[in-house]
């Protein structure tokens, strides 16, 4: 083949890997109608249909899938090689993708951005907020953030803050003619706003845990979210009870916004970390990153 058509690969790749012609335009950085001649001239040279198309998806084909297969670790091996190359720049550069929770993005992720990036204007991060656990190397993440607890054994997990609490909490006037949980499992007669996990489609349960005893219950309520920020919301305005992060509503709590329910069944629990694979070589960019991220705890 000829060596010019390896940017084809590169984009057959993305449109394979994105199902999507639209959204492998915009990684690429071209139009999408100029993204879909590329791929009519690489199946024509070739003389394979690669990916069938319809009006609502983009799938590869038996031949578009061998060639994914055989084609695919080798452009992975081209750019992670050209990328560590930037570590003989003067300073680092290139693009990141990073993966959190909408807390966890806020709270500790974008405050490091915004003191970091003002010093290496070179690096671009995109940040993708998703409350689930991604497979970030299906996903092509650098890394992904998560608690602790809840990460892969075969991944490099780094500590990036401290430890945390859950807090259920409510506003008085849901309070007012209602009898407060003392157990989780009273729960059932209360009305909980709920958060979705976007990936899996289903509500995050509320984890509670005492003396060593630990319980994940289901809640039921009028409201569903994919943000804590309107949970919150849906909380203040008196709609039922909330399960969120303690940083989250410590002011609420504080000015009597919000009331606190089964604070002894909230144990606190290991923090986010940023995980990512152990095998990836990574770039000067991302280890700029990471050293900024580490956790560090204050005092003596």
């Amino acid at each position: 083949m000829a060596r010019e058509s390896l940017d084809d690969l590169f984009a057959f790749r993305a449109v394979a890997r994105e199902r999507s012609f639209t959204r492998a335009a915009a990684r690429l950085g071209v139009s999408q109608p100029a993204l879909s001649q590329t791929i009519r001239d690489l199946e024509a040279r070739l003389g394979l249909r690669l990916l069938a198309r319809t009006t609502r998806s983009v799938a590869p084909t038996e031949a578009g899938e061998r060639l994914l297969l055989s084609i695919g670790p080798h452009l992975d091996g081209i750019e992670a090689g050209l990328e560590t190359l930037t570590a003989l720049r003067d300073r680092p550069a290139g693009a990141l993708r990073i993966t959190a929770p909408e807390h966890a993005a806020e709270t500790l992720l974008w405050p490091t951005l915004e003191r970091l990036l003002p010093d290496y204007p070179d690096i671009t991060v995109e940040v993708v907020t998703d409350q689930s656990l991604t497979d970030i190397v299906a996903g092509r993440f650098d890394a992904g953030i998560r608690i602790g607890e809840h990460i892969e054994k075969d991944m490099v997990a780094l500590r990036i803050g401290p430890d945390m609490r859950m807090a259920v909490v409510g506003a008085p006037a849901y309070f007012e003619g209602r009898r407060r949980p003392e157990r989780p499992e009273e729960l059932t007669a209360h009305r909980c706003i709920n958060l979705r996990r976007q990936t899996r489609g289903d509500h995050y349960p509320w984890e509670f845990e005492r003396r060593g005893r630990a319980l994940n219950l289901r809640v039921e309520g009028p409201l569903v979210f994919t943000g804590l920020r309107l949970i919150r919301s849906a909380a203040l305005a008196g709609f039922g009870l909330a399960y969120l992060p303690e940083d989250q509503v410590q002011d609420d709590l504080t000015r009597g916004r919000l009331e606190r329910v089964l604070a002894d069944w909230c144990e606190p629990f290991s923090g986010y970390h940023l995980y990512y694979p152990s095998r990836r070589q990574h770039a000067a960019a991302f280890a700029v990153l990471v050293e900024a991220l580490r956790y560090r705890p204050s005092g003596p």
